[in-house]
């Protein structure tokens, strides 16, 4: 297939376009900048200068693709304030491929998110979806990101074969400046390894590559209307992660206190504290996805996460 990526050259994107290119497939990636057009071209793969804001460029782009892999999300400005503008931008990308692929049956795949999905139990690929699941949603631009994705499972009664693919909120592997390297750099500077309260609160984990295979699976293979996750561990305790991240770095694991987390956490204090095991038996079950990289904590003690950039 000719497949044209947004966010081809991020962090998942740079797994997902060798991966395509490596079963046969031709790729197409969104480029907004010279660091990243360059990027893509070594990495094998046709150029599309653009933003999430040239519609007009990404409706092109879709109906000269036998598929499209949408993975961008505006994380600069969502995580500096303004994450209703990302969201929004978001819908609208995605309502622009929708109408280039209608009648099509090609594929559309979008990344999506686990964090939250089913607190305090185990979520699976059934869980939030509905009017009932946005509206449980309080913060605005959540609400918009969740809406979309049901916009695109939508999208199969048009004629398009679209899927979901919610991603682990840590996508681990050598590079990773994601969630779990900003943990270890809260650690070196608050001189502790901490987890709130007794650190049973689970997250969901999944190495990139796997992550990686599992949307190429989807864009070849995925039915209309499927919901799918990366997700190979199902849920790491806090905890355990503190206690990798201590000994690596040779400190003391300690408890933080509920009404200190956000001092000690800053922006990542809300996503530590949910506890949201997920499970991916559904999407194993429908695509034959067995994750085969390392898991979390066996990553974590690689040691690549503790490495100075010099090193």
């Amino acid at each position: 297939m000719r497949v044209f990526i947004t966010g081809a050259s991020g962090w998942i994107g740079s797994a997902v376009v060798p991966e395509l290119i490596g079963a046969g497939h031709q790729v197409v990636g969104l480029a907004r900048s010279d660091v990243s057009a360059a990027a893509l071209a070594a990495a094998g793969a046709e150029v599309q200068r653009g933003t999430l804001d040239d519609l007009d460029g990404l409706r092109s782009a879709a109906a000269a693709s036998d598929g499209v892999i949408h993975l961008a999300f505006k994380h600069d400005i969502a995580f500096s304030g303004g994450f209703q503008e990302a969201a929004d931008a978001d819908r609208r990308a995605v309502e622009t491929f929708g109408e280039a692929l209608a009648g099509s049956d090609r594929p559309f795949v979008v990344a999506s998110g686990t964090l939250g999905l089913a607190p305090g139990r185990l979520g699976t690929e059934r869980d939030g979806h509905g009017r009932d699941a946005v509206a449980a949603t309080r913060d605005p631009g959540m609400q918009t990101r969740h809406a979309t994705a049901e916009l695109v499972l939508a999208l199969a009664s048009r004629g398009v074969r679209s899927s979901i693919i919610r991603l682990s909120p840590t996508n681990h592997g050598v590079g990773d400046h994601g969630f779990l390297a900003s943990l270890v750099g809260i650690a070196r500077d608050k001189g502790v390894a901490g987890h709130i309260g007794d650190g049973s609160s689970r997250w969901p984990a999944v190495h990139r590559l796997d992550s990686a295979h599992l949307f190429r699976l989807a864009l070849e293979r995925a039915p209309a209307g499927s919901t799918l996750h990366a997700v190979a561990d199902e849920g790491v305790p806090m905890r355990d992660i503190a206690e990798v991240i201590g000994r690596h770095l040779q400190l003391p694991v300690g408890s933080i206190a509920p009404e200190d987390a956000a001092a000690h956490f800053a922006w990542l204090a809300p996503m530590v504290a949910i506890d949201s095991p997920v499970s991916s038996a559904l999407t194993r079950e429908l695509l034959g996805w067995q994750p085969v990289q390392p898991g979390l904590i066996e990553d974590l003690d690689q040691g690549h996460y503790f490495r100075s950039p010099s090193a």
